[in-house]
């Protein structure tokens, strides 16, 4: 009789616990308490239906209860990533910035300016330097170096030319090297 007796006390607790902790997560979410609750709850719910004949054994079958499902919990919270979506809750560096493109909201020169990046985080707004020259308010920019906190260095998109773009200007009349013509040799 002891044994149920303390077994039955035990569980109630852990179903106590378990709920206070699964509620605390729901006030303050951040994955601080839903693993241990549910592990907590579920054991305890599970020792209010153990049948009293395992008596002092029913402390230890809880005990696997909450690491079996605290393992189960933490495995499907991780698979799901229900608050961060697969990292994308994870902070980014200033390096993360080359490439992004954005758009010039205070005119941008050697020593001055501002942008909006497209996807620029929390706070898309960056002060912008270009290398030369100026970059009128409204040019759709790229960075081409993030620098370091909040000042990047940008160059307008239409203002940059790869080797595709510089192939296709050249004058197909005069080519590089030979004439271009196979039987003109």
């Amino acid at each position: 009789m002891a044994g149920t007796l303390i077994g039955q006390q035990l569980a109630l607790l852990l179903v106590v616990a378990g709920a206070g902790l699964v509620i605390a997560e729901a006030l303050a979410p951040g994955a601080h308490f839903i693993v241990l609750g549910v592990s907590l709850l579920v054991a305890g719910l599970l020792g209010l239906v153990i049948p009293p004949s395992l008596g002092l054994f029913a402390p230890l079958v809880l005990a696997a209860t909450v690491i079996v499902v605290g393992g189960i919990t933490l495995y499907g919270y991780r698979q799901f990533d229900f608050y961060g979506g697969k990292g994308a809750g994870q902070t980014s560096d200033s390096g993360d910035l080359r490439g992004k493109t954005g758009r010039v909201t205070e005119e941008v020169t050697e020593t001055s300016g501002e942008v909006k990046l497209d996807s620029g985080g929390f706070n898309p707004n960056y002060r912008a330097r270009c290398l030369d020259g100026s970059i009128p308010e409204g040019t759709e920019v790229i960075v081409v170096d993030p620098g370091g906190g909040n000042v990047v260095t940008v160059e307008a998109l239409d203002e940059i030319e790869d080797e595709i773009d510089r192939e296709l200007a050249r004058d197909p009349e005069t080519p590089e090297s030979g004439t271009g013509d196979p039987d003109a040799a």
